[in-house]
């Protein structure tokens, strides 16, 4: 008998970018993706799937997924907020820029289920009309958030009781982070739902939204708690179903 689909685990889209990869005799740009994301999304039960940085997205091109991760990673350019760019601020990156504001725009317009990760936050933030500390060790005078190339400090943070994330977490939990930008001025809309010690904005999440959060650590690299997946991919089975 054929399946009708209720059954199959929901689709996660997940955001690539563009670097410069060898892998096997190339030596080429490609499209990338740490593999924790994917793991962390079939941990949490779900299917996921690569989106292409370069993509035309619009809810006419999206009506395939069940949910969205908007992945970690560059440098928003500041220009998208206003502001020129700091000395430490990395090199633009505007195919990502342009293809992460458009898939966050459908994804909203589409009441799709987001969990948007360290970059993904500030897109979120910077796409509604948010801006950002461009170096946030001259905000709080440590690099705690950042505390060595290509490794994860480990942050204590502080979440506002009843909100998703507290569901979800409870009010005070440990988090792997990996960032030297942060949430300056919120933009209008969004709730702050946490923050660490030193007062960072650590999660965001846009009310009125089946399942719309956005955290500033990267639970993809703590793979004995897929809690935040997990209920990503249960309000993507739930809008699946609800269609």
């Amino acid at each position: 008998m054929a399946s009708n689909g209720s059954d199959r685990p929901p689709v996660i889209g997940i955001t690539t970018y563009l670097e410069n990869a060898t892998f096997g005799i190339w030596e080429t740009e490609a499209a990338v993706l740490h593999r924790d994301y994917l793991d962390s999304v079939r941990v949490g039960g779900g299917n996921p799937v690569l989106l292409s940085p370069i993509g035309d997205w619009r809810p006419s091109t999206l009506d395939w997924l069940d949910g969205l991760v908007l992945s970690g990673g560059a440098d928003v350019d500041p220009a998208r907020y206003g502001q020129p760019p700091h000395p430490t601020t990395g090199t633009p990156q505007p195919l990502r820029d342009a293809s992460e504001f458009a898939l966050l725009a459908a994804a909203i317009e589409m009441d799709l289920p987001l969990l948007a990760v360290c970059r993904g936050l500030q897109v979120l933030n910077v796409a509604l009309g948010g801006t950002l500390h461009q170096h946030t060790p001259e905000i709080v005078g440590t690099n705690d958030h950042l505390p060595h190339v290509a490794s994860f400090g480990k942050t204590e943070i502080s979440v506002t009781p009843g909100s998703l994330l507290g569901r979800i977490l409870g009010e005070s939990v440990s988090v792997l982070c990996h960032h030297h930008q942060s949430v300056d001025r919120v933009a209008d809309g969004l709730h702050v739902v946490a923050h660490a010690q030193d007062g960072t904005v650590e999660a965001l999440e846009l009310p009125g939204r089946r399942f719309a959060l956005a955290t500033q650590s990267h639970p993809e690299q703590n793979a004995d708690d897929a809690r935040l997946f997990t209920a990503l991919v249960d309000a993507a089975r739930a809008r699946r179903e609800d269609r």
